[in-house]
């Protein structure tokens, strides 16, 4: 079933309670820095899921050698707020930072309709 997200004005939602915050990230990797990348990320992702308020993430390959990494949280506050405090995880900051050549500008995006099914767990 489809959820189909009102339009919303100023940030906020219908109820006037702040609206989601969903980003893509982009990256071009050094060649070769693609696991330390994948492992780094991912342990930064999941404390941030467990610790900070964070809705998760996704990373992607795409064929174009560019990684996509697609985040959610409550709000544009929370984000700002659970990034404020101390690292979670410095030396995985570390490895990420080492691991890029190149950021590509942020991309915002404004929710319309979600048809997002969890993806099934595999292995690391």
């Amino acid at each position: 079933m489809c959820r189909v997200i009102p339009h919303k004005t100023e940030s906020e939602s219908p109820d006037n309670s702040p609206s989601a915050f969903i980003a893509i990230y982009r990256w071009r990797l050094h060649p070769g820095a693609e696991e330390a990348f994948v492992r780094a990320w991912s342990r930064i992702t999941q404390l941030l899921l467990e610790q900070r308020g964070s809705l998760g993430s996704r990373l992607h390959r795409g064929p174009d050698n560019i990684w996509y990494g697609y985040t959610q949280w409550p709000s544009a506050e929370a984000k700002a707020q659970g990034l404020a405090r101390p690292s979670v995880d410095p030396e995985g900051w570390r490895q990420l930072r080492e691991a890029i050549a190149e950021s590509l500008p942020e991309l915002i995006l404004e929710p319309v309709a979600d048809f997002l099914a969890p993806l099934p767990h595999r292995d690391a």
